[in-house]
C-alpha cells in the first residue's frame, strides 16, 4: 500500500513537472515569437487605466503568467516608467489574462498531445529560423502541458475512491478552509495558473467536484500575490503600493464571491452550465471571478489606490541622481522588454554626452565656471551609466532572446563605449575651459569665431546620429548627411591646424594658448568620429562605407 502511494506521489510529482514545464515552453515561445509587437504593445501603455487593462491581459495570455507581469510591472513602477494609476489598470488586466490556462485546459485535447510535442521538436530541432523554431516551441510547449495534465488525472484517480481523501475534499466546502489551502498552494508553486491547472487535473480525474474547488479558487487568487509581495521588498514605496493594490483587488474579490457563493446558488448555476464536467466549471469560476472582479473595481481604481497609500503613507523620495532609469531587474523577467528599456537608457546616456559637449563648449567660449562644475557632475553620471548598462547588458545576454535581440546587445556594448569616450572629450574640453577662466590661456577672436563653426558642424552630427541610432534609421540619405558632416569637420580640422600654425609663425599667439586650441580640435574631431559610430551601431547593412559606395554607384 505504501509502494502504491509513493508511486501516485511520484507520478503526481512527474505531471505537475510536465505542466509547469509545458506552460513555461510555452510561454517562452509565445513570448520570443510575439518580440517586438510585445515590446511595442507595452510601450503604447498610458494613463488610460482601460487600455492599461487591455495590455495587461494580452501579455499575460502571451507570457501565461500574471506573477511574471506584475513582478514587470513593480520593476516598470520601481524604475518610475509607470505611476500607480496605470500599474493598476495593467495588474488588473494581468488577473483576466491568467485565466487563459483554466480556458485551454478545459478544451481538453489530451489526445493530440503526443502528436504536438512531436511535430513541435521536429520544428525545433531542424528548422533554422527563428520564427518555425518559435512555433515549435509553442507547440512541444502546448503538448507537453496536457501531457502533464493527463498524467497528473491518472495519478490522482484513485483518490476518488479514497475514503480519508473524500473526508478532505468535503471538508474545503469550508470557506475559511478552502481559501486557505488555495492560498498556500499557489503562494508555493508561485504560480495561480498551475495551480487553477492541479484543480482541474485533480477534477478530470474524479477527485473533487465544484463545492469543494470552488473556495480553492478564490484563495489561489490571493495567494499568486505572494510573487509580487515579495518581489516589491527593497523597492521605492511606488511599487510597494502597487503590489498593496494588487493584493487588494484579489483579496476584495475573494470576499466578495464567498459572500455570493454563501447567499446565492453560484455553484448550481455554474454546474448547470457545464454539467458533469468539474474541468469547466473550475476554468468558468476563475474566469467569472477575475471578469467580474476588474469590471467592479477598476472603475474604482483610486479608492484601492488610496487605500494601498494609507497601507505605506509618506511621500515617495525623488530619485538620486546616480540611478538608471529604465532598468530594473525585474524586467528581465521579460526579455523583449528588458531589450527595448536598455535602448532607452543607452539613449539617455548618448543625450546627456551630448549635453555635456555643449555645456563644455559653453564653459569654454563663456568663461562659465558654474558648467565647469555641471560637466563634472555630469560626467560621474555618465560613467555611472556606463557601468549599470554594461552590467544589464551582461545579464540580457544570457537570457533567451531573438537572434536580432542579440546582435542590438552586441552593438550597444559599443555604442556606450562611444558616448562614454564622447563624455570623456566633453571632460577634457572642460579641463581646457579652467585654464582659459584662470587666465593662463586666452583665445583670438578669430579663434573663437573658427572653433564656433566647427562646435556647431560637431553639435549638428551628434543630433542626426542620435536620430539615426534612435530611430534604427535605413535611411541612406540620412546616412549621407552625417558622413557629409564627418568629412567636412576632417577637412576644416587639418584646415584650422593649417591656420594655427601660421599664427604661430607668425607669433600671434602664444604657446600655451596654442596648445589648448590644438588639444580642442582634437577633442572636437573624435567627438565627431564616436558619434558616426553610434549613427551605424544598430544597422548591420547599412555602414558608412556602404552609403559611400552606393553614392558612388548613383552618380556613375
Amino acid at each position: 500500500m505504501n509502494q502504491e502511494i509513493l508511486g501516485m506521489i511520484m507520478q503526481m510529482c512527474g505531471g505537475l513537472g510536465l505542466f509547469l514545464f509545458g506552460m513555461k515552453l510555452m510561454g517562452d515561445g509565445l513570448e520570443l515569437a510575439a518580440g517586438n509587437k510585445l515590446r511595442n504593445l507595452v510601450e503604447k501603455l498610458t494613463t488610460n487605466k482601460y487600455m492599461g487593462a487591455l495590455v495587461g491581459l494580452i501579455v499575460t495570455a502571451v507570457i501565461q503568467s500574471s506573477s511574471a507581469t506584475t513582478v514587470m510591472v513593480v520593476g516598470f513602477v520601481n524604475a518610475g516608467l509607470m505611476n500607480l494609476a496605470q500599474a493598476v489598470g495593467v495588474i488588473m488586466g494581468a488577473n483576466v489574462g491568467t485565466t487563459a490556462t483554466g480556458i485551454m485546459i478545459a478544451f481538453k485535447l489530451s489526445a493530440i498531445a503526443p502528436v504536438a510535442v512531436f511535430f513541435g521538436v521536429v520544428l525545433m530541432s531542424f528548422c533554422k529560423k527563428n520564427n518555425q523554431k518559435h512555433i515549435g516551441q509553442i507547440i512541444a510547449g502546448f503538448g507537453i502541458l496536457f501531457m502533464g495534465m493527463e498524467l497528473m488525472s491518472s495519478a490522482m484517480e484513485p483518490l476518488r475512491t479514497s475514503e480519508v481523501f473524500t473526508g478532505m475534499m468535503t471538508s474545503f466546502r469550508n470557506p475559511f478552509l478552502g481559501v486557505l489551502v488555495g492560498m498556500i498552494f499557489t503562494a508555493v508553486i508561485q504560480s495561480s495558473s498551475a495551480s487553477v491547472g492541479v484543480l482541474q487535473a485533480l477534477g478530470a480525474a474524479g477527485a473533487i467536484t465544484l463545492p469543494s474547488a470552488i473556495y480553492i479558487i478564490y484563495g489561489q487568487n490571493i495567494g499568486t500575490c505572494v510573487t509580487a509581495l515579495i518581489s516589491s521588498v527593497g523597492t521605492n514605496k511606488t511599487a510597494r503600493r502597487t503590489a498593496i493594490v494588487h493584493l487588494l483587488f484579489n483579496v476584495f474579490g475573494a470576499l466578495l464571491f464567498i459572500l455570493i457563493t454563501m447567499a446565492l446558488p453560484f455553484e448550481q448555476l455554474v454546474m448547470r452550465l457545464a454539467p458533469n464536467d468539474p474541468v469547466v466549471q473550475i476554468s468558468i469560476v476563475h474566469v467569472i471571478f477575475n471578469l467580474a472582479t476588474t469590471a467592479l473595481l477598476l472603475p474604482l481604481s483610486n479608492v484601492l489606490i488610496k487605500i494601498a497609500c494609507r497601507v505605506i503613507p509618506g511621500e515617495e523620495l525623488e530619485k538620486e541622481g546616480m540611478s538608471l532609469s529604465y532598468l530594473d531587474s525585474r524586467i528581465l523577467n521579460t526579455p523583449p522588454i528588458a531589450v527595448a528599456q536598455v535602448i532607452k537608457e543607452v539613449e539617455r546616456m548618448g543625450e546627456l554626452a551630448t549635453e555635456n559637449f555643449q555645456l563644455a563648449m559653453e564653459s569654454l567660449l563663456d568663461g562659465n565656471e558654474k558648467k565647469i562644475e555641471q560637466v563634472e557632475e555630469n560626467e560621474e553620471l555618465i560613467n555611472f551609466l556606463n557601468r549599470g548598462i554594461t552590467e544589464y547588458l551582461v545579464k540580457i545576454n544570457g537570457l533567451d532572446i531573438e537572434d536580432s535581440d542579440r546582435d542590438a546587445i552586441g552593438a550597444l556594448y559599443h555604442v556606450i563605449n562611444d558616448w562614454e569616450r564622447v563624455g570623456d572629450h566633453a571632460q577634457n574640453i572642460s579641463e581646457l575651459a579652467q585654464l582659459v577662466v584662470a587666465g593662463k590661456a586666452n583665445l583670438s577672436y578669430r579663434a573663437v569665431s573658427e572653433i564656433k563653426e566647427l562646435r556647431d558642424l560637431v553639435i549638428r552630427i551628434l543630433k542626426e546620429s542620435m536620430s539615426m541610432f534612435e530611430g534604427r534609421s535605413q535611411d541612406i540619405s540620412l546616412g549621407n548627411e552625417i558622413n557629409n558632416i564627418e568629412e567636412e569637420i576632417d577637412e576644416r580640422t587639418r584646415q584650422l591646424r593649417d591656420n594655427h600654425i601660421e599664427r604661430l609663425n607668425q607669433g600671434l599667439c602664444s604657446a600655451t594658448s596654442g596648445t589648448v586650441y590644438m588639444d580642442l580640435l582634437t577633442n572636437l574631431e573624435r567627438i565627431a568620429d564616436h558619434s558616426t559610430n553610434v549613427a551605424y551601431s544598430m544597422n548591420k547593412k547599412l555602414t558608412s562605407t556602404n552609403v559611400k559606395m552606393m553614392n558612388a554607384v548613383s552618380e556613375k
